[in-house]
């Protein structure tokens, strides 16, 4: 059977497919994908590049060193949801109003199609873990949106990592198994790993797409008092947020040596990143870069971000070009071997080739943020322009200022105007906030739902 043959007998059109430089199909076996989020990581709390003495993160080093460092690795968002949007769509979040934290509670539009939507019409068995954060009402259920099993909670943003039990007034922290509300024991971080290597072993034999969108290391500030106890840097919630953050490290470990284990790991396409910076809050550490999470500076918006692909991408390697969680998505896709759909906008781009050293240019002639509330920015190139809440215009030339502490826009009016106005431009392009629904609206699948 050929490979377009092979598309068909799925019920996947062929027009319009996105250049692949793979086989699929019976000519090769499809690799397995595995999306691993973590959650207001900070730049620098992590042990492969510049950080704190006390970060030791040796797992997602491990990963590191495995496979591609991207080193302007962006989310798509300055707050979690709408980045968990773009990621699960492939587009600017914001074409379909998607804009804030808040705007989960609307939940992502039912029209928008997901990556586990496209992979399991391709044959794949889908399973996320975590944080869903799209959707409280059963329309915007995972296992409405494309994923076969689910284990997890809805949202908001926080999850208690030590009470696992249902209460009625903290209905959208239920814990889920797929669409019925459990009570479970244990801590939260390790919960996750343990589906998501239950999820490897049952699937090892078929392809399969595993989310792991971890709450760590979101506040609240919890971790094992053991684990706390190992570290010493003289700020108590920086001590807890170490030992949140070796719980989430030995997590991504667990999940490697479950693809190992069960003789998968080298055909498995990995992407590991943040859905936002580091937080204030929190006491993270975003070094070199200036700012946190909620603001468009470099330290609400560029994360750690790691691409994996045994035999296919070069392990150790580090890659410089700018790219965004948008790009998972087309690149999956040219990785597996199906199309785009051709009824909407993809913004995300195949990275392969970016990663493989196959091509010349930009990936991106420009890189968008704006949460609809007065601060927004705008990258290309070298050249990143910013407008806060101060309203004031900044200018940057990150390739000589990383930590964004030289402003240029009183010397180079003309990027400024430029840039401003394709902003502009893109900002024209985008759809309206979406509007919540009513409170009584408001409430999370019952348990023993179906």
């Amino acid at each position: 059977m050929d490979r377009r043959a092979a598309l068909k007998t799925l019920g996947i059109g062929v027009s319009g497919m996105i250049a692949s430089p793979f086989i699929w199909a019976e000519e090769a076996k499809r690799p397995n994908i595995v999306v691993i989020l973590s959650d207001d990581q900070g730049f620098g709390d992590v042990s492969y590049q510049a950080h704190p003495a006390e970060v030791y993160t040796p797992h997602i080093d491990a990963l590191a060193n495995a496979g591609i460092r991207m080193t302007n690795g962006y989310a798509s968002a300055f707050v979690c949801a709408p980045t968990r949007a773009g990621l699960m769509t492939g587009r600017y979040q914001q074409r379909f109003g998607f804009y804030t934290a808040s705007d989960s509670r609307a939940g992502m539009p039912v029209d928008e199609i997901t990556l586990a939507d496209l992979l399991k019409k391709a044959g794949y068995r889908t399973g996320v873990f975590g944080k869903w954060h799209l959707g409280l009402t059963p329309e915007y259920h995972p296992n409405n949106r494309g994923f076969d099993e689910f284990y997890g909670f809805l949202g908001h943003g926080a999850h208690d990592y030590f009470d696992l039990n249902y209460k009625e007034d903290q209905a959208h922290n239920a814990i889920y198994r797929n669409k019925e509300i459990i009570n479970d024991t244990g801590y939260l971080t390790d919960n996750l790993a343990r589906e998501a290597v239950g999820f490897i072993e049952r699937n090892k034999n078929d392809p399969f797409f595993l989310y792991l969108p971890f709450n760590a290391v979101h506040a609240p500030m919890q971790a094992p008092e053991e684990d706390v106890k190992q570290f010493n840097t003289g700020d108590s919630k920086r001590d807890i947020l170490m030992g949140m953050l070796k719980r989430m490290d030995i997590a991504v470990g667990d999940v490697v040596a479950a693809l190992k284990a069960n003789g998968v790991w080298e055909n498995t396409l990995i992407f590991y990143f943040s859905d936002n910076g580091g937080a204030r809050a929190t006491n993270a550490n975003n070094m070199p870069l200036r700012g946190y999470k909620q603001n468009v500076y470099e330290g609400g918006l560029r994360v750690p971000f790691l691409v994996s692909w045994p035999g296919h991408l070069e392990a150790g390697g580090v890659c410089d070009e700018p790219v965004i969680c948008m790009d998972i998505l087309p690149t999956v896709c040219a990785a597996v071997g199906i199309p785009l759909p051709e009824d909407r906008i993809y913004d995300g781009k195949n990275m392969l080739p970016v990663l493989q050293g196959k091509t010349e240019g930009a990936l991106h002639d420009a890189l968008y943020w704006d949460g609809d509330s007065g601060t927004w920015a705008i990258r290309e190139g070298k050249w990143k322009l910013t407008f806060s809440r101060s309203k004031k215009l900044e200018l940057y030339d990150l390739d000589a200022d990383i930590g964004e502490k030289n402003d240029l826009a009183n010397q180079q009016p003309e990027i400024v105007q430029r840039l401003q106005k394709k902003f502009k431009a893109w900002r024209s392009q985008m759809a309206p906030r979406i509007r919540r629904p009513r409170r009584n609206r408001n409430r999370p699948v019952q348990q023993g739902a179906n």
